[in-house]
């Protein structure tokens, strides 16, 4: 971002910004603040709703200026194939995207990507309107977000879980350690587990996040019940669909909970892992935990079983990269976000406090680099965890 900044508050509130961006981490994540869901229209081409300007145009036209102009300050954000509202990691993004309209005075956008196929021309339509900053969401994404990188050299773009093997001045990659949130889930399936058997319906083994969450998973449990079983499937179609067959997600965990004797499930993959969840609860008397973001919050029909979800933190990595684009202080390279485990919610006081200090100290460790998630690690003792529900 290269433009200056002229407006006086802004310029307060940015320094305060810049120092927030510095700050620290904390051990669990807080409860959420309720961020509004975007009302969409499906639509058969990926046209973005357009959104008011936050800052009053300058020009006396009833239009308001181009994004080209120092009077706007935007922000575009490209979804991988799915709704935005997603309950998971696109609306996790655009969260982030939000928080900057409302915090940074950012004037904000989004497309939803029908297929694989408009990845790059969903990119080149913000790009063409001279976007500052868009955010494109998965590694589907990495591909297209790099050759239009390279065509516009002025823009920046945050490719949230593209992973950057070589640096360009104008792309930040927000990836995350999936294996370490999915360790953190593993280990407590394994601490609530009444009978050792625990499960994960996951998307398509092509994506690595994806690879990653699950190994973390199962490292995490193995590290607290070296004879636990695990039984984990990943979905069999490719990234164009395995986040979003709802029907898959559902059967699969109702199928596996049924024939493999699993008491806890993790889901995780859109709105096919969501799915899982709902079936979890509504079908069986497992437990479930959930990915991403607080699905207590995004899937309220699986507060019967969810415990707990492994978050990203993206909505908080987005923004914090778009603030860095507004002070044009903009990282090159990969760039970590943050993982953690949501609030129990109304499991909270079923998680005695010597579980819930285990999982802080794991948290920490894990981040450390003291406890590592390639399944080598065992414990030498564990809480375990006896809930009803």
């Amino acid at each position: 971002m290269k433009k200056m900044i002229e407006n006086p508050s802004r310029i307060v509130f940015l320094t305060f910004i810049c120092l927030l961006l510095i700050g620290c981490g904390l051990d669990i994540a807080p409860e959420p603040t309720a961020v509004p869901t975007p009302v969409i229209d499906e639509v058969e081409n990926p046209v973005p709703v357009a959104a008011e300007p936050t800052i009053s145009p300058t020009a006396t036209s009833d239009e308001p200026p181009s994004c080209a102009s120092e009077a706007r300050f935007c922000v575009g954000l490209v979804t991988d194939v799915g709704l935005i509202n997603d309950k998971s990691f696109n609306q996790s993004a655009w969260e982030g995207v939000l928080r900057a309209e409302d915090d940074l005075l950012a004037d904000v956008d989004f497309i939803q990507t029908r297929t694989q196929a408009d990845y790059e021309k969903n990119i080149l339509f913000f790009a063409e309107q001279d976007y500052d900053v868009i955010v494109t969401v998965g590694f589907g994404l990495a591909e297209a977000t790099t050759s239009a990188a390279a065509k516009y050299p002025n823009i920046d773009f945050i490719g949230v879980e593209q992973f950057q093997a070589t640096e360009y001045d104008n792309i930040a990659g927000l990836i995350f350690p999936s294996d370490k949130a999915g360790f953190l889930a593993g280990a407590l399936a394994a601490m609530i587990s009444q009978n050792g058997r625990v499960g994960a319906v996951l998307a398509t083994a092509e994506v690595p996040p994806v690879v990653e969450f699950r190994e973390g998973y199962e490292a995490g449990a193995y590290a607290v019940n070296p004879d636990i079983t695990i039984v984990s499937i990943h979905h069999p179609g490719g990234a164009d669909v395995a986040f979003t067959d709802s029907v898959w997600g559902a059967s699969t965990a109702q199928l596996i909970i049924e024939e493999e004797n699993l008491d806890v499930v993790f889901g995780a993959g859109g709105t096919t892992g969501n799915a899982a969840l709902v079936a979890i609860a509504e079908n069986s008397n497992a437990f479930c935990i959930g990915v991403d973001t607080d699905q207590w919050q995004t899937v309220p029909d699986a507060h019967p079983c969810l415990i707990t979800s492994a978050v990203k933190e993206i909505g908080d990595g987005v923004f914090e990269l778009v603030a860095w684009s507004l002070l044009d202080q903009f990282p090159r390279g990969n760039y970590a976000g943050g993982v953690a485990l949501a609030p129990f919610h109304d499991f909270s006081e079923s998680i005695p406090a010597d579980a819930q200090a285990f999982l802080i100290d794991l948290k920490a460790d894990l981040l450390n680099d003291v406890v590592p998630t390639d399944g080598s690690y065992v414990f030498p003792s564990a809480p375990s965890v006896t809930i009803q529900r």
